[in-house]
């Protein structure tokens, strides 16, 4: 079997897939991509609200065959989902970065890189050959950005993400108890924690510990949440202006979209801006526990916004009945974070290509389900009586 087609049948949908991470991995690693900030609310109401929305099935309708084909940015993909941008991916599995891009390279979908992941922009762009997209957060000093932004130009790199929803470092529980940090804290507790978990220790003693590939030039050593905090507060301002945004604008000539929204205002600041896509995201419920779901605002938003700049989402969407969910909407574009995090911490270097089949094998279930032939048609299956008042 070609690793394009794998597709492991004990691992059919994403809580199996959860579940295995959770048994292969150190409980500070699993907790670091399962939990969300404070009581963990918004991670939870991002889900629940998706699963809210209705489809509607027509069984007497003739119809030829499912394409799940999607256009971007003038690029054509094999489905209408992508990896999101996941900060210490290393820290899941060792060498995650490259094994999602090199499956979403493969296999025809975006792969967005973390300034805060453990592979270099450099590295990502040969793997996708330029086809990565970069999540870019807004450093306050400019020499950095236009360092970073000269090295997304010269791997290839043309669509740049450029994150809004982290003005500040998050209150994340189980994170401050785990003592996170990169290299992995050797605290008594981590410690038993890694001697519990053989196959992920094995893994990332052969490849070495996990660091911030790309943000190496710019910081010094390894740092705990405390430092990590401080580096991150001193050297990115994550709270943006027009401003800043504007000035980017005029920086960057490739494709330029703004994560994180989650209002009709700033979605048409957006627009005002000149900004070619954005993408609707709590962070999936990482920095904001009293906000709300994505799914209700992206509805908000579409009804504002749509045909005025590209709209996607992410946050909360696990498999690909969400992802129809969720396209049903209007939205054009889907992106899933956790889901590809945790094919990773399940079945490593495998767990691209099964997720990225997996998803592919439900989304088309439900539009053959529903006499769906293209992706583009999911709107018209919405039920009217959805929870979030479409019209």
């Amino acid at each position: 079997m070609k690793m394009k087609d794998y597709f492991n049948t004990n691992y059919p949908d994403v809580e199996y897939l959860r579940r295995k991470a959770k048994f292969n991995l150190p409980k500070f690693a699993f907790e670091y991509v399962d939990g969300g900030c404070n009581i963990e609310m918004a991670l939870k109401r991002n889900t629940h609200d998706i699963r809210q929305i209705e489809l509607i099935p027509y069984y007497l309708r003739d119809y030829n065959s499912i394409s799940l084909k999607t256009t971007l940015f003038g690029e054509t993909y094999d489905a209408p989902f992508g990896i999101s941008p996941v900060g210490l991916q290393g820290l899941i599995w060792p060498n995650a970065p490259e094994i999602l891009a090199k499956a979403a390279f493969e296999q025809n979908i975006p792969f967005v890189l973390s300034t805060v992941s453990t592979s270099p922009i450099e590295k990502i762009a040969e793997i996708t050959e330029g086809k990565a997209w970069f999540q870019l957060y807004h450093p306050v000093d400019e020499a950095i950005t236009d360092d970073l932004l000269k090295r997304c130009e010269a791997a290839g790199i043309k669509t740049l993400v450029l994150l809004s929803d982290v003005p500040t470092f998050a209150y994340r529980p189980k994170e401050i108890r785990n003592g996170l940090a990169m290299p992995p804290k050797m605290t008594w507790r981590n410690m038993v924690e890694i001697m519990l978990s053989p196959h992920w220790a094995l893994a990332t003693l052969k490849k070495g510990q996990p660091q911030f590939e790309t943000l190496t030039k710019y910081m010094s050593g390894s740092m705990d949440m405390h430092h990590l905090a401080l580096f991150m507060d001193k050297t990115f301002n994550g709270r943006l202006s027009e401003d800043k945004v504007a000035r980017l604008r005029d920086k960057w000539k490739g494709n330029l979209v703004l994560k994180g929204l989650s209002t009709v205002e700033d979605s048409q600041k957006a627009i005002s801006l000149g900004l070619d896509g954005i993408i609707i995201s709590n962070h999936g419920g990482r920095q904001l526990d009293a906000g709300p779901s994505t799914i209700s605002k992206s509805i908000e938003i579409m009804e504002k916004c749509k045909g005025q700049i590209t709209i996607m989402m992410d946050s909360g969407i696990r498999d690909g009945a969400d992802i129809a969910r969720t396209l049903s909407t209007g939205i054009e574009f889907a992106f899933l974070g956790r889901s590809f995090m945790y094919g990773v911490g399940a079945l490593g270097d495998h767990g691209g290509h099964h997720t990225i089949n997996m998803l592919k094998k439900q989304l088309q279930q439900v539009m053959e389900q529903c006499c769906c032939e293209s992706v583009y048609s999911l709107t018209d299956h919405i039920a009217k009586r959805n929870p979030f008042c479409m019209k």
